[in-house]
């Protein structure tokens, strides 16, 4: 098949999947999981057709799929993707740039740049920040994190990426209790330990309170939290990052999905004072609503991340631009800022606002709504998380087990404050306030059902 034709039944495949996802479970079914194993063949001894492979794919693969693209998933912090973002996956899929450097890839790097300057713009972080798209919120908290230890090291005189850590000064790190478990998966990386980590103790929201801070110093890394997976809540971080400057201490926030309540109006005081941090983590994938993956590490001092970064090779040309491989761990990557300036130039500065505005009302309607019905809400309910308590522990597991098996909707469990909870996270471009009724009626039916059967 000409390679037209086969993109062309691509994009219809593709096409007829996001237009008819509305109307399927969220959860694919038992069936289709079990058609996947027409999939597990032996290695084909010779060429296949492209156009029955794609089928094959579509065939066995599309039923199988978790919904996440559509309007009524509501469980990681999973944004469907924008349009225009999938439209310039694809275009960019057939680029097929290797990101890394500026000679393989000119138009890539012009868009990232771009991209990234449109980023620190909307979320009002320092124009001269540096950064570099990564995998997500894991890969930018360790890109981060590696800049946070390249400075504290070079501070005391000590080059870690030639020297290693054995013998290097040590580092303190801070976190809170409710830190979450990709920051220290990048600390292991790091080598600086899980399990080495101060822990603060957090409020009733998962909050780092403020008033257990142990004294800092300019050897201590402060990893602060800018919506807390469960509840959406924030660091005193204002306070806080004042705090850690005083004692020349390098503050960082996860801000994977909460980051982006700064660029909307209503939300700002929520993450007052986040400018005055050292570095930052965010996800595109989440509330901006671009295809898996897309993460960024941002970063106040270019020459830390780059330090940590930054290689040199002699086939490696470089020239006088920014290199993107300068401000990430990977050389070779795909050009994730490609859909990041789409998304951002199809929103715009009003629609990024009201995109994230509207996924916190919506959360707000879920909480009410549920609240309403007799049901308990366990966090406030300041951006896009809910936790929902639907009686005991064993209830609540129920309740959740059978709203995934109804398919109308989808959300995950959790557990907070030893207390089995229904997460609820809102955060798709798609979602509507009719569907957030639609996924209301779902849940209290099915919560309802499985009271009446205890």
């Amino acid at each position: 098949m000409a390679i037209r034709s086969l993109l062309i039944d691509a994009a219809n495949r593709a096409a007829t999947y996001l237009e008819t996802i509305s109307d399927r479970s969220v959860a694919p079914s038992p069936n289709s999981l079990t058609a996947l194993r027409q999939l597990d063949t032996p290695l084909p001894a010779e060429p296949s057709d492209p156009a029955a492979i794609l089928r094959q794919l579509d065939e066995i693969g599309s039923p199988a799929t978790v919904a996440t693209a559509g309007p009524r998933y509501f469980g990681f912090v999973i944004g469907g993707s924008l349009p225009a973002t999938v439209a310039a996956n694809m275009l960019a899929a057939a680029w097929d740039q290797p990101a890394g450097l500026v000679v393989a890839s000119p138009a890539t790097a012009v868009i990232e740049t771009i991209a990234l300057r449109w980023l620190l713009e909307a979320l009002s972080l320092p124009a001269s920040s540096a950064a570099g798209f990564v995998t997500g919120a894991t890969m930018a908290n360790f890109s981060c994190l590696a800049a946070a230890r390249h400075a504290m090291l070079a501070r005391a005189g000590w080059d870690v990426e030639t020297k290693g850590l054995f013998g290097a000064p040590e580092i303190r790190v801070i976190v809170g209790d409710e830190v979450h478990v990709s920051a220290l998966k990048a600390l292991s990386l790091l080598g600086l330990g899980r399990e080495r980590v101060i822990r603060v103790p957090t409020d009733s929201q998962g909050r780092m309170r403020a008033d257990a801070l142990p004294a800092l110093d300019a050897q201590t890394i402060l990893c602060l939290q800018a919506g807390n997976v469960n509840t959406g809540a924030f660091d005193p971080i204002a306070e806080l990052t004042a705090r850690a400057h005083d004692a020349h201490a390098w503050v960082h926030v996860d801000g994977a999905f909460g980051l982006w309540a700064a660029a909307a109006p209503q939300r700002v005081a929520l993450i007052a004072g986040i400018e005055h941090a050292d570095s930052w983590a965010l996800d595109a994938h989440k509330w901006l609503n671009v295809p898996y993956d897309s993460g960024v590490a941002i970063c106040r001092d270019e020459p830390a991340l780059r330090g940590a970064m930054g290689v040199r090779a002699a086939y490696l040309v470089q020239g006088a631009e920014r290199e993107p491989s300068e401000y990430t761990p990977e050389l070779s990557r795909r050009a994730r800022g490609v859909e990041v300036w789409a998304a951002l130039s199809s929103l715009g500065r009003s629609g990024l606002a009201e995109l994230i505005e509207r996924s916190c009302a919506q959360a707000a309607m879920f909480a009410g709504g549920l609240r309403d019905a007799g049901f308990e809400i366990l966090n406030d309910v300041v951006l896009n998380q809910v936790l929902v308590s639907f009686g005991d522990d064993e209830t609540t597991r129920r309740v959740v087990s059978g709203v995934q098996t109804d398919g109308t909707c989808w959300c995950g469990g959790t557990v907070w404050h030893d207390r089995t909870a229904t997460r609820i996270s809102v955060s798709s471009w798609d979602a509507t306030d009719g569907d957030v009724r639609r996924s209301l009626g779902a849940m209290i039916r099915v919560a309802r059902a499985v009271h009446a059967a205890r």
